[in-house]
């Protein structure tokens, strides 16, 4: 059955129902006292702030702000990204950004653009992607709005809470580390995989998609970072070369990476010998954490991070902006272009 056999209120009638009797716990906005007094389903969400356990005037509370679109065609093929993962996904990029930050996920809005020949069965499968992120990162899907569009886009806005202060890109010192919390390139591995047609039946080429189609955003990390009072911290989104240079631009420096020091997943290098820091250094969708600081407070936190944890590299004086790329010989590494730019 289509969506234009149905029609757009008794489509938002099945996926309300699903959001509502598949949420398995309050999750996190009840924690920080933003309590839900208007569900999906009206005109607007609506949700009280009171006063929770985490605020102080030591420890304030925030409130952070996230939004993102996926289109057809741009970010995704339906060749390569089955429905429910792309529910995951949606979700994990804004899920991701929160993280970033210290937060955790609390609320979220859904905008879906569908051709009306969309198969409902294919929207119920993009929905159970969403709820099994939502329910896994303590989040609550509570509401949105749905168009008719010739190719499928979704928009998320996401709203996450945190104690103390966030995470920004502007706070990165000259003298600082730059560390990343976990393997690099793996998302980009399972893509290249899929889009070269590769059977992905290996112990590596299952592990690679898997990390490409439901990636998982670093949430407690975050808060270990933040709780060990790093101040400067961004996810890696569109790959670390052009990410750090992101930092670095909003800190007014530029730093160095040493592609030895890349954490690499070994199935990510055995399957790719000769890719591997080529992905490591601008694949996109990892969302691990990227953070600077000091040598003493860096080399400390990366002590209570999972495996894949590194240093790569330094924040010095210099162009804003500007990454170099050395390898152990300490020659410099033409990298090119690096990462995902919508209009590059």
């Amino acid at each position: 059955m289509q969506i234009k056999e149905l029609g757009e209120f008794r489509v938002i009638g099945i996926l309300t129902e699903m959001l509502a009797s598949q949420r398995s716990n309050p999750g996190n906005a009840q924690s920080f006292s933003l309590n839900l007094s208007v569900d999906n389903g009206d005109d607007t969400a609506a949700w009280s702030v009171g006063s929770s356990e985490f605020q102080s005037e030591a420890m304030p509370a925030n409130e952070l702000f996230t939004t993102d679109t996926m289109v057809e065609g741009v970010h995704f093929t339906r060749e390569t990204t089955s429905w429910q993962d792309l529910g995951w996904k949606s979700l994990a990029s804004n899920i991701s950004d929160v993280a970033s930050m210290g937060g955790l996920p609390a609320y979220a809005l859904i905008t879906l653009g569908l051709p009306h020949e969309t198969e409902i069965a294919d929207l119920e499968n993009l929905y159970q992607g969403m709820i099994d992120i939502s329910n896994e990162y303590g989040l609550t899907i509570v509401g949105g709005d749905m168009v008719r569009s010739p190719v499928v886009f979704i928009t998320v806005a996401l709203i996450g809470v945190m104690s103390g202060e966030p995470m920004v890109r502007t706070m990165a010192r000259p003298g600082d580390l730059v560390a990343v919390s976990g393997y690099l390139g793996n998302s980009s591995g399972g893509l290249k995989l899929m889009l070269e047609g590769e059977s992905q039946q290996s112990e590596s080429e299952i592990f690679l998609v898997e990390s490409h189609r439901r990636p998982r955003p670093s949430v407690a990390i975050g808060k270990t970072l933040a709780d060990s009072a790093i101040v400067a911290a961004m996810d890696v989104s569109d790959g670390l070369g052009d990410d750090l240079s992101k930092l670095c631009l909003a800190s007014n420096l530029s730093a160095n990476i040493f592609d030895y020091k890349l954490p690499i997943h070994p199935l990510l290098r055995s399957r790719f010998p000769d890719d591997c820091v080529g992905l490591a250094l601008g694949g996109g969708e990892d969302y691990v954490l990227l953070f600077t600081g000091s040598p003493d407070k860096v080399n400390q936190v990366i002590l209570e991070l999972p495996a894949g944890a590194a240093v790569v590299g330094e924040i010095l004086h210099g162009e804003p902006g500007c990454v170099t790329v050395f390898n152990a010989q300490g020659e410099v590494i033409p990298v090119g272009k690096r990462g995902w730019d919508h209009f590059g």
